[in-house]
């Protein structure tokens, strides 16, 4: 009898015996780590935009919060339209599950965010229609549109033609959109509290952080579980197909980055995004078991401690806060 693959048709229902028992211990660790929106503290934020921020800062936050302001839903879109009906195992759809609404909680978090730093409800429509009208944003947009709709008619996945176009699109929201367009403000957000500015936009940030780092490693488990069972999908043209559409990627956040840091923030530059970018892209082409492209260096100090940091906020609120803390040893994912 032939063993079931990962991406075969159908609609597996058995838990036992369990097929990817890794699936089934990220879904308990995402549960583990829940969090709301009611326990970031936004403060000290509203005096900090009011009293600290010059025109430079507040055109970068302004344009940040229009990314977020629908980040996230295109994310969940294609978690519902393309990946969760491919997996094919009722382990990972519980972890898919958990990441949906991980999702709605980070739509959630950026919609209080923007009520609270944009209150002119004028201001709040322009963000919510970023896509429309601010050409960066749009182009992230795009980038996102065009892999979704590159699998958006495939029912099953009968071929190996659709299978590697399956992986292209899971890659394409792991690596590309999750590990570097969200990467890529998170470095914003992060910059900004190294000067001690937005400390309840850095808390929530911290929290996101951690469940973008849990897709990213459920999805990477996914394709690596995928290469181990169908190793003749990962040839050199899928390889090379890959890294190009990381460079695509880093290309497309760098537009980003030129309109964020137009009114020139003191101590961040395209150049320098940039180089962290093609950074963040050679992590992920590690993740995914590939040789680095870029070879480029973290210009940022205060993105290296990021993790320690968070991981050290986030037990310590969680003590005090919740009886559902992580128990046990937490192997944290060094995605910088």
């Amino acid at each position: 009898m032939t063993t079931a693959k990962l991406l075969d048709p159908g609609y597996s229902l058995t838990l036992r015996p369990m097929r990817y028992p890794r699936f089934y211990e990220m879904y308990r660790d995402a549960i583990r780590n829940t969090w709301t929106v009611e326990e970031v503290d936004f403060s000290l934020d509203t005096q900090d935009l009011k009293t600290k921020l010059g025109p430079a800062e507040r055109h970068l936050v302004e344009r940040l919060v229009a990314f977020f302001a629908t980040g996230d839903s295109i994310v969940s879109n294609n978690l519902v339209l393309n990946l969760y009906q491919h997996i094919n195992a009722p382990e990972a759809r519980m972890y898919l599950s958990r990441q949906l609404y991980e999702e709605a909680l980070h739509v959630q978090f950026y919609l209080t965010l923007l009520d609270t730093y944009l209150p002119e409800p004028e201001a709040r429509a322009k963000a919510f229609a970023a896509i429309e009208n601010i050409p960066s944003i749009r182009r992230k947009a795009e980038f996102c549109f065009k892999w979704m709709d590159s699998v958006q008619s495939l029912q099953r996945l009968e071929t190996r033609a659709q299978r590697r176009q399956f992986l292209m699109n899971l890659v394409c929201f792991a690596a590309c959109i999750e590990g570097l367009f969200f990467f890529g403000a998170f470095a914003y957000v992060y910059y900004l509290r190294s000067r001690g500015l937005l400390h309840g936009l850095a808390g929530g940030t911290n929290w996101v952080f951690r469940d973008e780092s849990g897709h990213m490693a459920f999805a990477f488990e996914v394709i690596r579980t995928v290469r181990e069972e169908e190793p003749d999908l990962f040839d050199d043209e899928l390889k090379a197909q890959i890294v190009q559409m990381l460079g695509e990627a880093v290309d497309t956040e760098c537009l980003f980055a030129e309109d964020v840091l137009s009114g020139g923030v003191a101590g961040l530059s395209p150049r320098d995004m940039r180089q962290y970018l093609e950074y963040c892209a050679d992590q992920r082409l590690a993740q995914l078991g590939l040789p680095r492209h870029f070879g480029a260096r973290n210009p940022f100090p205060f993105m290296e401690l990021q993790d320690v940091q968070e991981l050290t906020n986030f037990f310590e609120r969680r003590v005090s806060a919740y009886q559902v803390g992580v128990q046990g040893e937490v192997a944290f994912d060094a995605a910088f």
